[in-house]
């Protein structure tokens, strides 16, 4: 079996493994998320397939599934809500979410 993971570096020089759900693109990272809305809360769910699952307790309606992931994900990075972005998948479950490059994304795994 290949493998699929490497490393690279980060902002500032820390190195980060890259996977099929997380890539740097330029100045930012970019992270596909599995997201699951209308959960009891909002949380990290581990990895499906070649995305993180973040279960959000918030409806898909009237994109309050889509600011509930970004301020999730703001606060899980310690980011401001301006520094995260949706990048795909407005309507979508599966989604890219783009965050600033001085994030450290093993925040995200706990």
């Amino acid at each position: 079996m290949p493998d699929t993971h490497r490393r690279t570096r980060g902002h500032g020089g820390e190195v980060v493994l890259n996977s099929g759900w997380v890539r740097r693109d330029g100045d930012t990272w970019l992270i596909a998320v599995h997201a699951q809305p209308g959960a009891k809360r909002t949380e990290i769910a581990g990895l499906h397939g070649e995305s993180l699952k973040i279960r959000l307790a918030a409806p898909p309606v009237d994109g309050k599934a889509n600011e509930t992931l970004l301020r999730f994900v703001a606060a899980a990075l310690g980011l401001r809500r301006s520094e995260v972005a949706l990048a795909r998948g407005e309507t979508s479950r599966e989604k890219t979410v783009r965050v600033a490059a001085r994030a450290d994304l093993k925040k995200l795994l706990g």
